[in-house]
């Protein structure tokens, strides 16, 4: 996606956009893109079951809770904590990272990647855990700015 794709400003409805996730998919997640510049992207995804530990190679996230429960760890399973609506999550790019348990659905991040998150920006570190495609697939329906 180029960066004149998408808007320069904007104001989006996150709540209207979580509502508008599909209720299953047959992904991990579903993504909709709100921003998706080469300097950073912006995306409100859900959780739909537990995802195995992975990382990605080109962007830091920082995932911001909007609803659901579950448990995050990062860097090892030790660390393993449960994560609640209201809470802020980072972790710097090659940083292994899983969704071990979903505890109250629907779990909605609200998250910021920079550099801008690449879709196919994947790596499981049981390569028989997933792949891109089965990792994230976008909603087909498009944020609107308010």
């Amino acid at each position: 996606m180029s960066d004149t794709s998408m808007p320069t400003t904007g104001r989006f409805n996150i709540a209207e956009i979580a509502a508008a996730l599909p209720a299953t998919s047959e992904t991990m997640l579903v993504d909709t893109y709100l921003t998706d510049r080469t300097a950073a992207s912006a995306r409100v995804f859900r959780v739909y079951r537990g995802v195995p530990p992975h990382y990605h190679v080109g962007c830091d996230e920082y995932l911001y809770v909007v609803s659901g429960r579950g448990t995050f760890w990062m860097g090892d399973a030790s660390t393993k904590a449960e994560f609640s609506p209201g809470q802020l999550l980072f972790f710097e790019r090659r940083t292994v990272h899983a969704i071990p348990e979903i505890l109250a659905e629907p779990v909605v991040f609200l998250s910021l990647d920079t550099p801008r998150r690449e879709p196919t920006d994947i790596v499981f570190v049981d390569p028989n855990d997933g792949t891109p495609a089965t990792f994230m697939a976008r909603n087909a329906e498009a944020a609107s700015t308010d």
